[in-house]
């Protein structure tokens, strides 16, 4: 059985990651937009390819994501990915030490750089409306 893909709850969900507010979002869209339409955009199984290639450059995330994730299908190559029984014998065997590919801190690094240039572009949207009213 296929599910269907509900573009609409695809955007909440990322938008909630990256910790945009609704208001946020409806102001970097532009003009005609505000909070309750971003509310009811998210309510939508379908979004215009044209306007969800707009909400990709606001958020930075592929379009694809938008079209494309389907958060039971990703539990499912999880689960079937992974059993408990092989995590269980991971962590025995190697201690229940974690040895990531990457460094954590680097990562951190990365999202708090990310977090402070949106408030930097936020706060010179809000310059420039203030200039201009």
């Amino acid at each position: 059985m296929k599910h269907k893909i509900h573009q609409g709850h695809n955007v909440k969900r990322f938008r909630e990651m990256l910790g945009v507010k609704q208001e946020n979002l409806a102001l970097d869209l532009g003009d005609g937009w505000d909070q309750k339409k971003i509310s009811l955009l998210e309510q939508k199984d379908l979004i215009e390819e044209i306007l969800l290639q707009k909400i990709s450059k606001v958020l930075n995330i592929p379009i694809e994501v938008f079209q494309n994730f389907e958060e039971e299908q990703a539990v499912n190559v999880i689960a079937n990915t992974y059993s408990f029984q092989d995590f269980k014998d991971h962590a025995v065997a190697s201690g229940f030490s974690y040895q990531p590919s990457f460094n954590p801190i680097d990562k951190i690094v990365e999202l708090y750089e990310r977090m402070i240039q949106q408030q930097k572009e936020m706060i010179d949207k809000l310059e420039n409306l203030m200039q201009n009213k």
